[in-house]
């Protein structure tokens, strides 16, 4: 496959409120909000690199872990989780957490979605 016919990713979140829940993920990955339609919410990537995140409002809440999550690299992990928190993360369990080369704080969103916080090491499985 060549670079011009190489795949591009996006990435869904199921949330109860894709409006309130932009404001925190623009924020947080430095995104813009480029609108709405419905159900849905849509962030891009300020500079054209990364994956567009689209916020999908369902009906049913969380009942689980999440299957896949978001990582989010940083040089210090402990500043990057105090700024998310301030945003209005949580951090789920007291880490970091250490393996395969990669440290990473453990945290949800406002509506309880996983993701981590990790240096620029390997990215945690």
């Amino acid at each position: 496959m060549t670079d011009a016919a190489s795949p591009r990713i996006g990435l869904v979140l199921d949330c109860a409120d894709p409006h309130r829940l932009a404001v925190f993920w623009a924020e947080a990955l430095g995104y813009a909000n480029v609108g709405s339609a419905g159900a849905y919410v849509a962030l891009y990537p300020r500079h054209g690199t990364g994956p567009k995140l689209l916020l999908q409002r369902v009906a049913e809440p969380k009942t689980s872990k999440n299957r896949m999550h978001v990582d989010i690299e940083a040089p210090d992990i402990h500043r990057e989780a105090d700024r998310l928190t301030a945003l209005g993360a949580r951090r789920v369990d007291d880490g970091p957490c250490a393996e395969h080369g990669s440290t990473w704080i453990l945290m949800a969103d406002p509506e309880g979605n996983e993701f981590c916080v990790c240096d620029h090491g390997t990215s945690p499985g």
